[in-house]
């Protein structure tokens, strides 16, 4: 999920991060399954249409293959679990690329209650009604606040931390490039060189901010 409109062009830097062979794979094959899907023919999971009433902007096929990627190195090792709040796009990507590392999606709209267990209804209003079991049980979290304003940021800093486990977890933050200041001081995450992208395109600038310097992987912390 985002919020915004009209786009910012970036410019192309010959520093900025490639995708790896294993992303390059996935990226081409989920192109391949989005295109017979719009055939008639159904692909394993699924995003529905964007709802722009409930601030819902997808990540563009590149963003969401690259991230999912880094999240993979980050769990595929234990499989440890992924909380993917109110980012559905990576939610699909990582059960296209990796659907051995369990992964829960935390989401307002109900028509996800489509991927059965995986789903768990999420309300920003409402931060810490979630499920007892999912208190610390994550190892890697994935957030999208839903809107660009303070308040959100902090109720959802707050479900992270509730999910998060106490010790050796991974925040990474997609949010605009205006919540810099804020999100080092809720969550002491920074951002990444790589620059996520929409589908549609925003006005507002948006990164990447993690909990950890991805190295070269992500173009490092600035």
């Amino acid at each position: 999920m985002a919020a915004g409109s009209a786009t910012k062009d970036i410019e192309e830097d010959d520093d900025e991060p490639t995708l790896s062979a294993h992303a390059l794979q996935a990226l081409k094959e989920f192109m391949s399954e989005q295109s017979t899907a719009a055939e008639g023919e159904p692909a394993e999971v699924r995003l529905m249409a964007e709802d722009w009433r409930l601030s819902q902007f997808w990540y563009d096929q590149e963003t969401a293959v690259t991230i999912a990627e880094e999240i993979r190195r980050l769990s595929a090792s234990t499989f440890s679990p992924v909380a993917c709040v109110a980012c559905p796009t990576i939610y699909a990507y990582l059960k296209k690329t990796s659907p051995q590392i369990p992964v829960q999606l935390l989401e307002y709209d109900r028509r996800f209650e489509q991927y059965g267990r995986d789903y768990t209804i999420y309300d920003y209003n409402l931060p810490e009604e979630l499920p007892t079991e999912f208190r610390h049980a994550f190892r890697v979290v994935i957030a999208d606040p839903p809107y660009l304003s303070k308040e959100c940021l902090e109720k959802v800093a707050q479900t992270i931390s509730y999910l998060a486990q106490e010790e050796d977890y991974y925040i990474l933050l997609l949010t605009g490039e205006v919540q810099k200041e804020r999100a080092a001081e809720l969550l002491k995450v920074f951002p990444c060189g790589f620059r996520p992208q929409h589908s549609n395109k925003l006005g507002n600038e948006f990164r990447l901010f993690t909990s950890y310097d991805p190295a070269e992987r992500l173009g490092c912390w600035e």
